[in-house]
């Protein structure tokens, strides 16, 4: 009998010796990024009138941020700049909108063993696409872009993208090359995991929805936004850059409302597409085991301030959302700590596992979302050109325009559309002193050596008279009859 519970006891011993600790496999990324929506543009971050069912419930299985903002441009193509911080973890003011030399978000997956995947709108340099994706398909290289007609390119042979070729509506492309993708690799039944980046092109103008969604909210059924005006009230950079073009001044309410049809048909047929993505994900069976980031490179006026772009830095313009789902991750948490668009590089590389990326400005908001601090800094700077500064804390925003001297003050809890500006009463002439310390402090950290005071002062007056818009090259018809032939 001892002899028997002695041979047991050498079995289950050698036994627990040669038990490795299963690893545990790591989880796919799916990051899902849309051009130019403002943050409010989605029904759960509190608007009515928008239908985002796709996107409502993926916040709900995961958290979202309520301050999430790209950090600003040096021109007026935002996107650039958002993009190259986003996929470098830097700060505009060490990549502005190039990505060349960068250590990529992409290329930190890949060498964890990741198979990497890119479809959709890339707007910086060709060849760090190609340094940063294993596989693409269905990739646009540039910004703006007739959404009916987009140059699309594959990888060849050699790894490198291919002459372009024209293949339907931007939205449904892109959608299409990520289900293959999905539905390829739930095919190979491995334990290798991906990274999907699938970047569309919408809701950024030109407002052209695809043709089964056009009128999907009449003209005149959705209300202008809470800080419509018909002008913006002083000059302070170009108001006819890009998107200003689409309509002329005053901004006539029932145009407005035009463009928001237009705006939020983009939006609503884009959840759409996301719905079949993720239900190829839970058809393959790779649904769970997805980090799934839902966000955006900028925000929009679309009427507010008078201003119809991004090339602001009111809460409008420079706002985004930011919605993320997956292991690790809470349901239906909704958190108020500020974050960078390029937080997000540092963010999914501590949820899947990865080392922390090094020589990187963003920081990881995993702490935040797993609930061991309440945020990972204190206040938030963002600029524009050499025209625009801003910095907000948790209630207060000071936004400077160093070449016309002048200087807004908003309440952010009383005041968060931002109409109501305090900088000259008497009673705020301290708070006002408190906020340009501290965008003075933000500067230095970032080195940005704009003088908030320019040497030349220009005129804040203008007369909108005098505007001259035209329709760029990437208008399709129903964008020219709609707001240049008919008005």
């Amino acid at each position: 009998m001892n002899l028997l519970i002695q041979s047991l006891f050498i079995a289950l011993n050698l036994l627990l010796t040669d038990t490795k600790p299963v690893e545990k496999k790591k989880p796919n990324v799916l990051f899902l990024f849309a051009d130019d929506q403002r943050s409010d543009a989605i029904g759960i971050y509190g608007n009515p009138y928008i239908q985002t069912p796709t996107i409502d419930q993926l916040a709900r299985e995961g958290s979202r941020f309520n301050n999430a903002y790209v950090m600003g441009g040096n021109h007026g193509a935002i996107c650039m700049a958002s993009r190259a911080m986003l996929f470098s973890g830097k700060n505009l003011y060490k990549v502005f909108d190039k990505l060349t030399g960068q250590h990529t978000m992409t290329m930190q997956f890949a060498e964890a063993g990741y198979r990497t995947f890119g479809t959709g709108k890339w707007h910086n340099e060709k060849e760090m696409f190609e340094a940063s994706f294993q596989e693409a398909n269905n990739v646009y290289l540039g910004g703006m872009a007739n959404h009916y007609d987009l140059p699309l390119r594959d990888y060849g042979p050699d790894g490198k993208l291919g002459e372009p070729t024209r293949k339907g509506y931007s939205t449904e492309q892109f959608a299409q090359a990520a289900i293959n993708f999905i539905k390829d690799h739930g095919a190979r039944k491995t334990d290798q995991p991906f990274f999907a980046y699938v970047a569309f092109t919408v809701p950024h103008d030109p407002y052209s929805p695809e043709a089964n969604y056009i009128n999907h909210y009449p003209d005149g059924s959705l209300p202008l936004p809470g800080n419509y005006l018909p002008y913006h009230p002083f000059q302070f950079d170009h108001l006819t850059v890009r998107d200003e073009n689409l309509t002329g001044w005053p901004r006539r309410p029932e145009i407005i409302q035009m463009i928001l049809s237009d705006y939020y048909a983009l939006i609503t047929h884009l959840d759409g597409q996301i719905a079949k993505i993720l239900n190829t994900l839970k058809e393959t069976g790779q649904y769970d085991n997805t980090i799934i980031v839902y966000a955006a490179d900028n925000g929009l006026a679309v009427g507010s301030h008078g201003l119809l772009g991004k090339q602001s830095l009111y809460e409008h313009s420079s706002k985004v959302p930011m919605i993320i789902k997956g292991p690790g991750v809470p349901q239906d948490q909704e958190l108020d700590a500020f974050a960078y668009i390029h937080d997000l590089y540092p963010t999914l590389a501590d949820l899947a596992g990865l080392p922390k990326p090094q020589d990187v400005d963003g920081q990881s908001l995993v702490p935040v979302i797993q609930g061991e601090i309440d945020g990972v800094r204190d206040a938030l700077f963002t600029s524009y050109r050499n025209t625009v500064r801003a910095v907000r804390n948790k209630r207060y925003k000071l936004i400077r325009y160093p070449e016309r001297d002048y200087t807004q003050l908003f309440d952010l809890k009383m005041d968060p559309l931002e109409i109501h500006n305090l900088a000259e009463l008497p009673e705020y002439q301290d708070k006002k002193s408190e906020m340009f310390q501290l965008m003075e402090k933000w500067q230095k950290s970032f080195k940005d050596t704009v003088a908030l005071t320019a040497d030349v002062i220009k005129p804040m007056a203008y007369d909108p008279d005098t505007l001259k818009r035209k329709p760029d090259g990437w208008q399709p018809e129903y964008t020219l009859k709609r707001y240049f032939e008919n008005q």
